[in-house]
């Protein structure tokens, strides 16, 4: 199992970054360095508790898909998206947020576990990880760029 750990602080209001979060338009637009798309269940607006979402998305030179249900939701603190279909064992994105002094406090938690045993793991350690965290750093400056420019 994997994790990945970050925080993000950002100067707005709470509700402002939580809906920024799950809005799957500004999914699309933060992740145009895999063009993900939107293309089954939930394809734009704000997704809400018990929906799922199909992403398409160009990882390491192919096309995956990757299908997410929100699993938990307290608006506007938490919520959390799991794989049901995809490219992991598992696959568990908790997003908290905090709200202190006027600035939120965004917090990702991702767990996965790779498929392919000792080859997955492998290829974990020398990609996936970092592949995955630059991912989640840059749609998270974007949406740090939304949320503090939002009127």
């Amino acid at each position: 199992m994997t994790t990945i750990h970050l925080i993000t602080k950002i100067k707005a209001p709470i509700q402002t970054v939580f809906n920024l979060s799950r809005d799957i338009d500004v999914h699309q637009q933060s992740t145009f360095q895999s063009n993900e798309k939107a293309i089954a269940g939930r394809t734009s607006g704000l997704i809400e508790l018990n929906e799922t979402v199909t992403w398409k998305g160009k990882h390491f030179g192919c096309y995956l898909k990757h299908q997410s249900k929100i699993t938990e939701m307290e608006m506007p603190n938490y919520f959390v998206d799991e794989m049901v279909k995809g490219h992991f064992k598992s696959f568990r994105h908790e997003h908290t947020f905090v709200s202190q002094n006027g600035t939120t406090v965004m917090i990702d938690f991702l767990q996965y576990e790779t498929l392919f045993g000792i080859f997955g793991k492998l290829f974990d350690q020398l990609l996936l990880q970092k592949h995955l965290t630059d991912f989640l750093l840059k749609r998270n400056e974007i949406l740090k760029d939304l949320a503090e420019n939002h009127k």
